[in-house]
């Protein structure tokens, strides 16, 4: 049990150094942070309003490739004030409900970056469809709107760029970082302090850990993270506040304990956390529900459950399989030469493949390797690098993803889809299944064509575990932003493809 006295009432010397002086100001200047991200958001979008004006009617260019003319008296500023002030209004409403502004998204350019251009593609096509729908008097010009969600982005990226370059100096940096202090070590601490060791800009530090006993196992955190001594000094940690939260990842404490911890970060105002280690899969999507009045914890229904959504990936797999097929059909008709030129034989290549719930289909490639290359599949879980059964032709498609053309097809007959896991052969899902643990979780959704393990180089021979981890995070964060994403980093990241 947890001591109810306070043994250490001093913070130990280590660890006073370890807190900057300035702890007691972070709320303050968190809060400045974004109260400033928001406003200089605001100018940024009004400056980019009236940027795309200037281009659009008043610029050197202004004509120049514009079939439509207009009377100058009725795009005049004091009439456009009104639908500029709207616009940026409604790009700013636009982040508030992407939540640009967040404490966590404070420190990364990057993932602010991905927000505005997000929220900005929302803002064109919704500004776009409002003006067709409300009639806006004077009617705004569809090539201004377009002019403007670029000069937009220059804008609101320029100044988020400066903006970051500000807050990245020492002192605001230090005090805009939330600290951690960890109690027990599991091996999902130990990613989440890798985590925040290979990101410079993360949003969070760990000044340390501290044991609860001898009870965790052999398990034990590298030894350049200080440890802060045992349970005779947490409460003292925690009411002098040596950090802004405290996680707990000692599922043996008892429950007792767990309760006497969260009172006493209750008390010192300090943010109280739990590792969910009883969910090692999709944890993004744990929400607290109640059955008859009871609490209860558990995965949520993921994105791609709810009939809505997949009704819209669904309509948007079935446009790009005919846009892939019309397109795609040329390319297969010059590769179908070279690959029986080389290898007499069959052109395409169909094998029976696991999909969504588990339901087998027959997925249809170019082909790129030898005839009867697929007997010694069995051997590796995927092609090797330099494999000698891959055709000279079959390595430059492999490598730009050439052979996958013939998938359309699979995904316009609604076995796959544009972007999901990749699809498995069945012998080497059934034996997956067994040793990868959540393996099987990848079935919830329809196989893709690409995924977001692929694009992030999982393919070919890497990590299997690594693999899955990524298709898990596509399966608990899909969005379409997100299928966009992948399909555009299809087209230019190649990595492992062989």
């Amino acid at each position: 049990m947890i001591s109810e006295k306070t043994i250490a009432p001093e913070i130990p010397a280590k660890i006073a150094m370890a807190r900057p002086s300035f702890e007691q100001d972070r709320p303050l200047a968190q809060d400045i942070a974004l109260g400033v991200s928001l406003l200089g958001d605001a100018v940024a979008a009004v400056l980019g309003l009236l940027l795309g004006y200037w281009i659009r009617f008043h610029s050197p260019v202004s004509h120049l490739g514009f079939a439509i003319a207009v009377r100058q008296e009725e795009v005049a500023l004091e009439k456009y004030a009104g639908l500029i002030a709207i616009g940026a209004v409604f790009l700013i409403a636009s982040f508030m409900y992407l939540r640009l502004y967040s404490v966590t998204h404070l420190l990364r350019f990057r993932r602010v970056s991905s927000i505005i251009v997000r929220g900005a593609t929302f803002w064109l096509v919704a500004y776009l469809s409002i003006n067709l729908a409300l009639k806006f008097n004077p009617p705004i010009s569809r090539i201004y709107v377009f002019i403007s969600f670029f000069s937009c982005l220059i804008c609101l990226l320029g100044w988020r760029w400066l903006f970051h370059r500000i807050l990245g100096s020492s002192v605001f940096f230090a005090t805009l970082q939330q600290s951690v202090l960890l109690v027990g070590w599991n091996e999902e601490t130990g990613k989440l302090l890798n985590a925040i060791l290979s990101d410079a800009s993360h949003p969070y530090r760990v000044v340390g850990w501290v044991a609860l006993d001898e009870r965790g196992g052999e398990a034990l955190p590298p030894k350049s993270l200080p440890r802060m001594g045992g349970p005779e000094v947490l409460e003292s940690l925690i009411q002098q506040r040596v950090a802004d939260m405290v996680v707990l990842a000692d599922m043996n404490a008892k429950y007792e304990e767990v309760v006497q911890l969260s009172n006493w970060c209750e008390r010192a105002l300090v943010q109280f956390k739990v590792v969910p280690t009883y969910f090692q899969i999709l944890v993004s999507g744990l929400q607290l529900e109640t059955i008859s009045g009871v609490p209860i914890m558990g995965v949520a229904d993921l994105p791609l459950n709810r009939i809505t959504n997949r009704t819209v990936k669904r309509l948007i797999d079935i446009f790009g399989a005919c846009v892939g097929l019309f397109f795609g059909a040329p390319i297969m008709a010059v590769c179908a030469v070279l690959i029986y030129s080389e290898s007499p034989g069959p052109i395409f290549f169909s094998q029976e493949r696991v999909g969504r719930l588990g339901r087998r289909f027959k997925m249809v490639k170019l082909r790129s390797m030898l005839i009867g290359a697929d007997k010694h599949d069995h051997l590796n879980q995927s092609t090797l690098r330099q494999d000698p059964r891959v055709l000279r032709i079959g390595g430059f498609m492999r490598k730009w993803n050439i052979d996958e053309v013939p998938q359309f097809w699979n995904v316009l007959m609604g076995d796959m889809s544009l972007v999901g896991p990749r699809p498995e052969r069945t012998f080497h899902s059934e034996k997956l299944s067994n040793e990868i643990p959540h393996y099987n979780a990848r079935y919830s959704c329809k196989p893709g064509i690409t995924g977001w393990a692929q694009v992030n180089g999982l393919r070919g021979d890497t990590s299997l575990v690594e693999r899955i981890r990524y298709d898990l995070y596509y399966l608990e964060n899909w969005n379409l932003w997100l299928d966009i994403q992948i399909m555009f980093q299809t087209f230019v990241k190649r990595d492992n493809a062989y």
